[in-house]
């Protein structure tokens, strides 16, 4: 290897569940807490899922501005796009076939991963159909 020579990064796209686990300090919060710390990785994180972040916070009367923190901090934020939002139309349609309970703010974390070419960063069985989730 030359001295100029990086490992190629690798992009995860982090649903709620990812970044609740972690807020919460839980031991699938850890794996994720790993994989952010690796230099490594990039993470992303769908404009999409912070809402998803900050409604369950809320209903845990928990400081919203930790979730912020961290996600703003710890990741980059992807913007909802006209691209993006038409994507994750087409991925709740299909994904709704196989899966009636899959959501909405799942398809925008699975169009915003296809879009910037990253694999998919959660616990959430909703994504078992998905070929580039990575669960925690």
């Amino acid at each position: 290897m030359s001295a100029g020579w990086k490992a190629p990064m690798t992009k995860f796209v982090t649903d709620a569940y990812a970044w609740i686990e972690y807020l919460n300090g839980s031991e699938k919060g850890d794996k994720f807490g790993e994989i952010l710390e690796d230099n490594s990785n990039e993470i992303f994180t769908a404009a999409s899922t912070t809402a998803e972040v900050i409604s369950k916070f809320l209903r845990a009367n928990k400081d919203i501005k930790i979730a912020l923190t961290a996600i703003n901090n710890m990741s980059i934020l992807v913007s909802i796009t006209q691209d993006i939002g038409f994507l994750a139309g087409q991925i709740h349609f299909e994904a709704k076939k196989k899966n009636k309970e899959f959501g909405m703010l799942d398809s925008f974390v699975a169009a915003t991963a296809q879009k910037i070419n990253a694999k998919i960063l959660s616990g959430d069985e909703h994504f078992k159909n998905f070929k580039d989730a990575v669960f925690i």
